[in-house]
Protein backbone atom coordinates (compact mmCIF):
# COMPACT_ATOMS: atom_id res chain seq x y z
CA UNK A 1 0.00 0.00 0.00
CA UNK A 2 1.13 3.55 -0.84
CA UNK A 3 -0.56 6.08 0.67
CA UNK A 4 -0.51 9.89 0.33
CA UNK A 5 -1.77 12.34 2.84
CA UNK A 6 -3.23 14.92 1.84
CA UNK A 7 -3.74 14.03 -1.72
CA UNK A 8 -7.10 16.39 -2.11
CA UNK A 9 -4.14 18.98 -3.08
CA UNK A 10 -2.52 19.56 -6.43
CA UNK A 11 0.77 17.32 -5.90
CA UNK A 12 -1.42 14.95 -4.17
CA UNK A 13 -3.74 14.70 -7.19
CA UNK A 14 -0.72 14.32 -9.57
CA UNK A 15 1.30 12.19 -7.59
CA UNK A 16 -1.66 9.45 -7.11
CA UNK A 17 -1.95 9.14 -11.44
CA UNK A 18 1.90 8.65 -11.29
CA UNK A 19 1.62 6.50 -8.51
CA UNK A 20 -0.25 3.86 -11.01
CA UNK A 21 3.23 3.28 -12.64
CA UNK A 22 4.16 1.24 -9.61
CA UNK A 23 1.41 0.01 -7.69
CA UNK A 24 -2.61 -0.60 -7.86
CA UNK A 25 -2.45 -0.11 -4.09
CA UNK A 26 -3.50 3.46 -3.63
CA UNK A 27 -5.21 4.93 0.01
CA UNK A 28 -5.33 8.65 -0.93
CA UNK A 29 -6.19 10.35 2.29
CA UNK A 30 -7.82 13.84 2.81
CA UNK A 31 -11.07 15.43 4.06
CA UNK A 32 -13.04 14.66 1.20
CA UNK A 33 -10.67 12.63 -0.99
CA UNK A 34 -11.66 11.70 -4.79
CA UNK A 35 -10.59 8.91 -6.90
CA UNK A 36 -7.82 9.08 -8.93
CA UNK A 37 -7.45 5.78 -10.23
CA UNK A 38 -10.23 3.06 -10.41
CA UNK A 39 -8.68 0.93 -7.62
CA UNK A 40 -7.67 3.84 -5.26
CA UNK A 41 -9.01 3.22 -1.83
CA UNK A 42 -10.55 6.98 -0.30
CA UNK A 43 -9.66 7.35 3.30
CA UNK A 44 -11.34 10.67 4.77
CA UNK A 45 -9.32 11.75 7.74
CA UNK A 46 -8.58 14.76 9.63
CA UNK A 47 -4.31 14.78 9.15
CA UNK A 48 -4.50 17.39 12.47
CA UNK A 49 -5.51 14.42 14.48
CA UNK A 50 -2.98 11.94 15.69
CA UNK A 51 -5.17 8.73 16.24
CA UNK A 52 -6.55 9.74 12.03
CA UNK A 53 -3.19 9.56 10.97
CA UNK A 54 -1.89 6.70 12.48
CA UNK A 55 -5.22 4.60 11.19
CA UNK A 56 -4.49 6.61 7.47
CA UNK A 57 -1.01 4.66 7.70
CA UNK A 58 -1.49 1.47 9.31
CA UNK A 59 -0.44 -1.17 6.55
CA UNK A 60 1.18 1.37 3.79
CA UNK A 61 4.92 0.91 2.92
CA UNK A 62 5.58 4.03 1.49
CA UNK A 63 3.51 7.51 3.02
CA UNK A 64 3.98 10.36 0.94
CA UNK A 65 3.31 14.07 3.07
CA UNK A 66 2.14 16.36 0.39
CA UNK A 67 -0.38 18.31 2.91
CA UNK A 68 -0.67 22.06 2.10
CA UNK A 69 -2.46 23.90 5.09
CA UNK A 70 -3.85 27.14 4.56
CA UNK A 71 -1.36 30.32 3.80
CA UNK A 72 -1.17 31.55 7.28
CA UNK A 73 2.05 31.47 10.11
CA UNK A 74 -0.67 30.73 12.76
CA UNK A 75 -2.14 27.43 11.12
CA UNK A 76 1.63 26.69 10.24
CA UNK A 77 2.87 26.72 13.65
CA UNK A 78 -0.15 25.14 15.26
CA UNK A 79 -0.42 22.30 12.37
CA UNK A 80 3.60 21.64 10.79
CA UNK A 81 4.85 20.40 13.84
CA UNK A 82 2.25 18.02 15.30
CA UNK A 83 1.25 16.60 11.76
CA UNK A 84 5.41 15.88 11.05
CA UNK A 85 5.56 14.02 14.77
CA UNK A 86 2.92 12.41 14.24
CA UNK A 87 3.65 11.16 10.80
CA UNK A 88 6.96 10.03 11.95
CA UNK A 89 5.62 8.43 14.48
CA UNK A 90 2.90 6.35 12.55
CA UNK A 91 5.88 5.46 9.76
CA UNK A 92 7.99 4.06 12.65
CA UNK A 93 4.67 1.97 14.13
CA UNK A 94 3.62 0.54 10.58
CA UNK A 95 7.47 -0.17 9.25
CA UNK A 96 7.04 2.88 6.57
CA UNK A 97 9.18 5.26 4.50
CA UNK A 98 8.34 8.63 4.40
CA UNK A 99 8.42 10.91 1.15
CA UNK A 100 8.29 14.62 2.21
CA UNK A 101 7.31 16.79 -0.10
CA UNK A 102 8.60 20.12 0.62
CA UNK A 103 9.39 23.66 -0.32
CA UNK A 104 12.40 26.22 -0.42
CA UNK A 105 11.39 28.54 2.32
CA UNK A 106 14.20 27.06 5.09
CA UNK A 107 16.67 28.52 2.34
CA UNK A 108 19.23 31.27 3.50
CA UNK A 109 17.98 34.11 1.69
CA UNK A 110 21.30 35.21 0.09
CA UNK A 111 21.95 31.85 -1.21
CA UNK A 112 18.44 31.50 -3.74
CA UNK A 113 20.09 32.74 -6.65
CA UNK A 114 21.57 29.13 -6.83
CA UNK A 115 19.66 26.30 -4.57
CA UNK A 116 21.07 22.85 -4.32
CA UNK A 117 20.54 20.35 -2.07
CA UNK A 118 23.23 21.59 -0.01
CA UNK A 119 22.17 24.98 0.13
CA UNK A 120 22.80 26.40 3.36
CA UNK A 121 19.15 25.93 5.64
CA UNK A 122 19.22 29.77 7.48
CA UNK A 123 15.39 31.10 6.87
CA UNK A 124 14.60 34.52 7.19
CA UNK A 125 11.09 34.52 7.55
CA UNK A 126 8.43 32.89 10.01
CA UNK A 127 7.19 29.99 7.63
CA UNK A 128 10.39 29.21 6.82
CA UNK A 129 11.21 28.91 10.73
CA UNK A 130 8.70 25.86 10.38
CA UNK A 131 10.15 24.23 7.50
CA UNK A 132 13.25 24.35 8.86
CA UNK A 133 12.00 22.99 12.18
CA UNK A 134 10.30 20.14 10.90
CA UNK A 135 12.80 19.28 8.57
CA UNK A 136 15.19 18.90 11.52
CA UNK A 137 12.52 16.46 12.76
CA UNK A 138 12.84 14.34 10.23
CA UNK A 139 16.45 14.44 9.45
CA UNK A 140 17.13 13.82 13.20
CA UNK A 141 15.30 10.67 12.32
CA UNK A 142 16.90 9.55 9.47
CA UNK A 143 20.65 10.19 11.20
CA UNK A 144 19.44 7.71 14.06
CA UNK A 145 18.85 5.03 12.04
CA UNK A 146 14.82 5.42 13.16
CA UNK A 147 12.81 6.48 9.76
CA UNK A 148 13.74 5.65 6.24
CA UNK A 149 12.35 8.79 4.29
CA UNK A 150 13.63 11.51 2.09
CA UNK A 151 12.82 15.11 1.25
CA UNK A 152 11.47 16.15 -2.38
CA UNK A 153 12.05 19.71 -3.09
CA UNK A 154 10.26 21.65 -5.47
CA UNK A 155 10.68 25.58 -6.43
CA UNK A 156 7.80 27.76 -6.99
CA UNK A 157 4.86 25.74 -8.80
CA UNK A 158 3.18 26.13 -11.87
CA UNK A 159 0.85 24.35 -13.85
CA UNK A 160 -2.66 22.96 -15.16
CA UNK A 161 -5.05 22.42 -12.55
CA UNK A 162 -3.15 24.83 -10.27
CA UNK A 163 -5.02 26.75 -7.80
CA UNK A 164 -1.82 27.28 -5.79
CA UNK A 165 0.33 29.16 -8.32
CA UNK A 166 1.37 32.43 -8.13
CA UNK A 167 1.62 32.41 -11.95
CA UNK A 168 -1.76 31.03 -12.56
CA UNK A 169 -3.42 33.10 -9.56
CA UNK A 170 -1.66 36.49 -10.81
CA UNK A 171 -0.67 35.88 -14.44
CA UNK A 172 -3.20 33.58 -15.91
CA UNK A 173 -6.07 34.54 -14.19
CA UNK A 174 -5.61 38.73 -14.30
CA UNK A 175 -5.37 38.22 -18.16
CA UNK A 176 -8.42 36.12 -18.41
CA UNK A 177 -10.33 38.85 -17.09
CA UNK A 178 -8.47 41.41 -18.94
CA UNK A 179 -6.28 42.88 -16.61
CA UNK A 180 -2.57 43.71 -16.60
CA UNK A 181 -0.39 40.76 -14.65
CA UNK A 182 1.13 41.19 -11.37
CA UNK A 183 4.21 40.30 -10.13
CA UNK A 184 6.25 40.74 -7.11
CA UNK A 185 9.34 43.29 -5.87
CA UNK A 186 11.14 43.27 -9.35
CA UNK A 187 10.24 41.66 -12.80
CA UNK A 188 13.96 41.62 -14.05
CA UNK A 189 15.71 39.15 -11.80
CA UNK A 190 15.74 35.72 -12.36
CA UNK A 191 12.66 33.27 -10.98
CA UNK A 192 12.57 29.25 -12.09
CA UNK A 193 9.56 27.55 -11.55
CA UNK A 194 8.97 23.53 -10.79
CA UNK A 195 6.18 22.31 -13.52
CA UNK A 196 3.77 19.99 -11.22
CA UNK A 197 3.37 17.29 -13.50
CA UNK A 198 7.08 17.22 -13.52
CA UNK A 199 7.22 17.07 -9.86
CA UNK A 200 4.68 14.48 -9.22
CA UNK A 201 6.48 11.60 -11.43
CA UNK A 202 9.77 12.58 -9.80
CA UNK A 203 8.39 12.05 -6.56
CA UNK A 204 6.60 8.79 -7.25
CA UNK A 205 9.93 7.51 -8.76
CA UNK A 206 11.84 8.11 -5.83
CA UNK A 207 9.68 6.74 -3.45
CA UNK A 208 9.82 4.11 -5.60
CA UNK A 209 13.66 3.58 -6.06
CA UNK A 210 15.67 1.87 -3.20
CA UNK A 211 18.24 3.96 -3.27
CA UNK A 212 17.06 7.32 -3.19
CA UNK A 213 15.95 7.32 0.47
CA UNK A 214 17.57 9.19 3.09
CA UNK A 215 18.47 11.95 1.51
CA UNK A 216 17.16 15.64 0.06
CA UNK A 217 16.49 15.91 -3.83
CA UNK A 218 15.86 18.94 -5.48
CA UNK A 219 12.58 17.38 -8.38
CA UNK A 220 13.15 18.66 -11.78
CA UNK A 221 12.88 21.84 -12.85
CA UNK A 222 14.18 23.32 -16.27
CA UNK A 223 17.39 25.51 -15.64
CA UNK A 224 16.49 28.04 -18.42
CA UNK A 225 16.83 31.39 -16.42
CA UNK A 226 13.89 33.25 -17.09
CA UNK A 227 12.96 36.57 -15.60
CA UNK A 228 9.68 37.85 -14.30
CA UNK A 229 8.94 39.29 -17.29
CA UNK A 230 10.37 37.04 -19.35
CA UNK A 231 7.60 34.57 -17.58
CA UNK A 232 5.05 37.19 -18.51
CA UNK A 233 5.67 37.52 -21.92
CA UNK A 234 5.35 33.79 -22.31
CA UNK A 235 2.12 33.66 -20.96
CA UNK A 236 1.13 36.58 -22.72
CA UNK A 237 2.34 34.91 -25.85
CA UNK A 238 0.20 31.66 -24.96
CA UNK A 239 -3.06 33.29 -23.92
CA UNK A 240 -2.43 35.69 -27.49
CA UNK A 241 -2.64 39.18 -25.27
CA UNK A 242 -0.56 42.08 -24.78
CA UNK A 243 1.71 41.64 -22.02
CA UNK A 244 0.73 44.33 -19.60
CA UNK A 245 1.97 44.03 -16.17
CA UNK A 246 2.01 46.42 -13.16
CA UNK A 247 4.67 44.86 -10.49
CA UNK A 248 3.89 45.17 -6.93
CA UNK A 249 6.55 46.70 -5.17
CA UNK A 250 6.47 45.27 -0.87
CA UNK A 251 4.99 48.48 0.50
CA UNK A 252 2.21 48.01 -1.50
CA UNK A 253 1.22 44.27 -0.63
CA UNK A 254 1.36 45.38 2.82
CA UNK A 255 -1.20 48.01 2.45
CA UNK A 256 -3.43 45.71 0.48
CA UNK A 257 -3.13 43.35 2.96
CA UNK A 258 -4.34 45.79 5.34
CA UNK A 259 -7.84 44.66 3.47
CA UNK A 260 -7.33 41.30 2.10
CA UNK A 261 -5.96 38.77 4.47
CA UNK A 262 -4.35 36.29 2.62
CA UNK A 263 -1.84 39.30 1.49
CA UNK A 264 -0.91 40.03 4.82
CA UNK A 265 1.17 36.81 4.41
CA UNK A 266 3.62 37.67 1.51
CA UNK A 267 5.46 40.47 2.75
CA UNK A 268 7.77 38.52 4.56
CA UNK A 269 8.39 36.27 1.72
CA UNK A 270 9.32 39.18 -0.96
CA UNK A 271 12.88 38.20 -0.68
CA UNK A 272 12.08 35.52 -2.87
CA UNK A 273 11.54 38.15 -5.66
CA UNK A 274 13.56 41.03 -5.60
CA UNK A 275 16.90 38.54 -5.89
CA UNK A 276 17.51 35.94 -8.58
CA UNK A 277 15.94 32.92 -7.88
CA UNK A 278 17.03 30.26 -9.32
CA UNK A 279 16.31 25.90 -8.36
CA UNK A 280 19.21 23.43 -9.81
CA UNK A 281 17.56 20.06 -10.02
CA UNK A 282 20.39 18.96 -11.84
CA UNK A 283 21.33 15.86 -9.06
CA UNK A 284 18.00 14.34 -9.98
CA UNK A 285 18.00 14.84 -13.88
CA UNK A 286 21.24 13.22 -13.91
CA UNK A 287 20.76 10.41 -11.47
CA UNK A 288 17.57 9.08 -13.54
CA UNK A 289 18.36 10.75 -16.74
CA UNK A 290 15.53 12.83 -16.16
CA UNK A 291 15.02 16.14 -18.81
CA UNK A 292 12.60 19.10 -17.51
CA UNK A 293 9.62 20.23 -19.38
CA UNK A 294 10.59 23.40 -21.05
CA UNK A 295 8.94 26.58 -20.54
CA UNK A 296 6.97 26.76 -23.67
CA UNK A 297 5.73 23.75 -23.01
CA UNK A 298 4.80 23.77 -19.50
CA UNK A 299 2.89 27.43 -20.14
CA UNK A 300 0.88 26.80 -22.86
CA UNK A 301 -0.48 22.83 -21.01
CA UNK A 302 -1.05 25.64 -17.96
CA UNK A 303 -2.85 27.96 -19.95
CA UNK A 304 -5.07 25.25 -21.63
CA UNK A 305 -5.05 23.26 -17.80
CA UNK A 306 -6.71 26.65 -15.97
Amino acid sequence: MQTILGAGGTIGSELAKELSRYTDRIRLVSRNPKKVNPTDELFPADVTDRDQVFKAVAGSEVVYLTVGFDYNIKVWRENWPALMRNTIDACQQAGAKLVFFDNVYLYDANAIGHMTEETVIKPISKKGQVRAEIVAMLMREVNQGTLTALIARAADFYGPHNDKSLLVETVVKNYRKGKAANWFARMDKIHTFTYTPDAAKATALLGNTASAYNQVWHLPTDATRLTGQQWIDLFAKAMKVKPKASVLPTWMIRLIGLFVPLMREFPEMAYQYDRDYFFDSSKFEKAFNFQPTKPEEGVRKTVEGN
